[in-house]
């Protein structure tokens, strides 16, 4: 596991990158084009098991040439380490190991939230947003982690 600052240094400034919001049933995903300007929801992933969620994961990186993955890190609010940084940690490693793509995590606090009232602002009805939330949050996510690794 590399911090974002690390990965910077060990991909090209075209590549792609991959967010991920990491949940229990469903697994939010976003991309970012070449340039690493804009992060876009791509699809939400029903998990249903670790294969059939790296295969789906594989699939992605093979098709949209992605070079390298940001999973959102759900920090307690006082940014302490709690259960869910753990299994998040736990599980980024075993996508790193399973994919041999370098990972990276991304304190995602609030992403959820900033994701629905963001769409919130668009003109969306709630049962669509509530469909739409985990790449939603995904894209939180990853454009966080592109802005730093603009800046």
């Amino acid at each position: 596991m590399i911090t974002l600052k690390e990965l910077k240094s060990k991909i090209d400034k075209n590549a792609r990158l991959i967010g991920l919001d990491l949940g229990k049933k469903r697994i939010g995903v976003s991309i970012c084009d070449h340039k690493r300007i804009v992060a876009t929801p791509f699809k939400t992933i029903e998990y249903v098991d670790h294969e059939n969620f790296i295969s789906e994961l594989l699939e992605i990186i093979d098709q949209e040439n992605i070079k390298a993955i940001v999973v959102g890190n759900p920090l307690n609010m006082d940014g302490s380490k709690g259960p869910s940084s753990q299994s998040a940690l736990d599980k980024a490693k075993m996508i790193e190991n399973k994919t041999n793509t370098p990972v990276a995590l991304w304190d995602e606090r609030l992403s959820t939230v900033g994701a629905f009232k963001i769409s919130s602002q668009l003109d969306i009805n709630v049962s669509k947003r509530v469909q739409k939330i985990d790449e939603n949050a995904a894209t939180f996510i990853l454009q966080g982690a592109i802005e730093f690794l603009n800046n």
